[in-house]
């Protein structure tokens, strides 16, 4: 069984939305064996859409369409349908009873327009939609035979319709492979040689395959497992992710959704950490504190962007700044000391460094950034719990423009962290 999915919207191809609706209707398919042969973007334009649902379902078993069943004179899903169909809209009646109920259940008069909502291609289907207004509709094109899916564009309306009424229908005709996937995430070490360590893993005529992407500073790892049942394709997926963990070990922070923020966090227990920083900004203070609950071990954070700030706020010595530069791990270890001191906190992270776009010396080019991380000093009594802490400090030269030199440097003092908490050096 193939399949084309078809997503309806002008905001769509003018790039005003991203279309993350064709994305997940993908892995769906994926993991019930439904080979998807294309992803289709069309205007809301009625005979573009009725071109393109002809084109589509004579060239595929299944055809997925979502968009264009609102109740406004932009939403041509259901008249397109119809005439590529070469059938009528006919008012159906359970469809307008339905809908009637919705706006009763809701204490509000129904609006006329909604009503055409309730008007269906003759010889079609509705699908119950108890998220919405706007049932979905399913369809038999005859000649080749393909069945047709339409459901809302909204995500939170789409998805619980494909799950609950198109899903059970696809795998009930689905006999193909199945193909699982999962995503491993990385930060710290360039594409390349990640690559290097993962070695024969991503061998392209490996089953299960494994993928590299590049986005916003994190290398991630693409697993996909296709097997003709699904335990066989989850016994290799979980093979596989372990081979890549083991290749790469702690460099893999998170799965799937997981974030490096939240990875750290969920090693930190129930000790604490404090912030310092120039030229981020803050953007480390905001990485720590997305995450949920993050009360229970962030502390606080100095956003010390001056010089007069480092020696005013946080104690930072005039000689050291003017001896060393403000961009020095001299300095970075003298802001983390005693902003661990000041927040007696557990531990204390401190960025400073050159964003850009100017500032930039030979001796220190723009994306120059110093991190420190200080923590208590092993021979330590408790009494000197804060007042005394061990440092450690590095120079990164990070590329890219003025946010990605700032977003790189917060999370490589995550990262810092994170290794620190996994009692593990850095191992780059």
């Amino acid at each position: 069984m193939n399949c084309i999915i078809l997503s309806i919207g002008d905001e769509l191809i003018l790039g005003q939305t991203v279309d993350t609706n064709s994305a997940w209707l993908a892995q769906q398919l994926a993991a019930i064996g439904v080979a998807c042969l294309a992803h289709v973007t069309v205007s809301d334009d009625q005979s573009a859409i009725t071109r393109v649902i002809k084109e589509s379902a004579a060239r595929c078993d299944v055809l997925l369409i979502s968009g264009g069943l609102g109740p406004t004179p932009d939403d041509l899903t259901r008249q397109a349908l119809a005439e590529a169909l070469g059938v009528p809209l006919e008012l159906n009646a359970s469809a307008l009873e339905t809908l009637e109920g919705f706006f009763t259940k809701i204490k509000r008069a129904m609006p006329p327009s909604n009503k055409i909502q309730a008007m269906l291609p003759r010889g079609s289907n509705a699908i119950a939609n108890p998220n919405g207004t706007a049932p979905g509709i399913h369809a038999e094109f005859p000649h080749p035979r393909c069945h047709i899916y339409v459901m809302p564009g909204v995500p939170g309306e789409m998805k619980p319709m494909f799950r609950d009424d198109v899903l059970p229908a696809l795998r009930t005709g689905s006999s193909g492979a199945v193909i699982l996937s999962k995503t491993l995430h990385t930060f710290g070490m360039g594409e390349s040689a990640v690559a290097e360590l993962l070695g024969p893993l991503m061998d392209r005529k490996r089953n299960p395959s494994v993928g590299t992407t590049v986005a916003n500073g994190y290398v991630s790892l693409r697993l996909n497992s296709r097997f003709p049942t699904s335990e066989e394709a989850q016994r290799e997926l979980e093979s596989t992710e372990a081979g890549c963990r083991t290749a790469l070990n702690a460099l893999i922070f998170g799965a799937e959704d997981e974030s490096l923020p939240l990875a750290t966090s969920r090693l930190m227990g129930n000790r604490s950490v404090t912030t310092a920083e120039s030229c981020t900004g803050g953007l480390l203070s905001k990485l720590l504190t997305d995450v949920p609950g993050s009360s229970s071990f962030f502390k606080q954070g100095w956003i010390t962007y001056s010089n007069e700030a480092k020696h005013d706020r946080l104690g930072v010595s005039e000689n050291i700044i003017n001896v060393n530069g403000a961009v020095s791990e001299p300095v970075v270890t003298a802001m983390a000391t005693n902003a661990r001191r000041l927040a007696k906190a557990d531990f204390a992270l401190a960025i400073s460094g050159i964003a850009g776009p100017g500032g930039g010396s030979e001796l220190k080019p723009v994306g120059t950034v110093c991190i420190a991380l200080a923590h208590m000093a092993s021979d330590t009594s408790r009494a000197e719990r804060y007042s005394r802490s061990t440092v450690s400090a590095r120079t990164f030269l990070f590329p890219g423009d003025r946010q990605m030199v700032r977003d790189r440097a917060a999370k490589m003092a995550l990262t810092l962290l994170r290794y620190h908490l996994l009692n593990q050096p850095l191992p780059f």
